[in-house]
């Protein structure tokens, strides 16, 4: 457990029993560690700088349907996150987003651009298929967010690649 990012408001939720990644996050992320509401997952396509946040409540799908304080909460560390990604990164424009189509639970993608970059100006959904880390690169991205994030008030790394939630 971490502190809050918000001063004044205790650690807002607990690990939850019924709290899991969804299967298909677990597949194409590798888990950096938790801030105090969020897991924090850096994507495994190496196109682009990519952190998903992923608020530790079961069965979430939207952000409305959080408490305010947990909504309050959440704001803080996409803006901690999209502020570190910008002053670590320098890049064109940060992407934040929720869409969850595919993925039903609450995940807020957070994607450094370029104008350099194979879907610049576009989306990055759909426009190019994805590029996969090698085990080394992967590994060596892992461990410089979590060097970055580490940063973040709260911030716990993970200190395995694969932890079971």
């Amino acid at each position: 457990m971490g502190t809050s990012l918000i001063p004044d408001v205790p650690m807002l939720i607990s690990e939850a029993p019924m709290f899991e990644l969804h299967p298909r996050l677990q597949a194409d992320t590798r888990i950096l560690g938790d801030l105090p509401l969020c897991r924090v997952l850096l994507a495994k396509d190496s196109q682009y700088p990519w952190l998903i946040l992923v608020p530790r409540v079961a069965n979430l799908r939207e952000i409305h349907h959080l408490a305010p304080e947990q909504q309050q909460q959440l704001m803080q560390e996409s803006c901690a996150v999209a502020t570190l990604m910008e002053r670590a990164l320098g890049p064109d424009k940060i992407n934040v987003a929720a869409l969850g189509n595919l993925v039903p639970q609450l995940h807020l993608h957070h994607v450094a651009r370029f104008s350099s970059d194979a879907a610049w100006p576009g989306p990055i959904w759909g426009a190019c298929p994805a590029i996969p880390y090698e085990e080394q690169a992967l590994q060596g991205a892992a461990a410089s967010w979590q060097t970055r994030l580490a940063t973040l008030d709260g911030f716990q790394p993970f200190l395995t690649d694969n932890p079971v939630k």
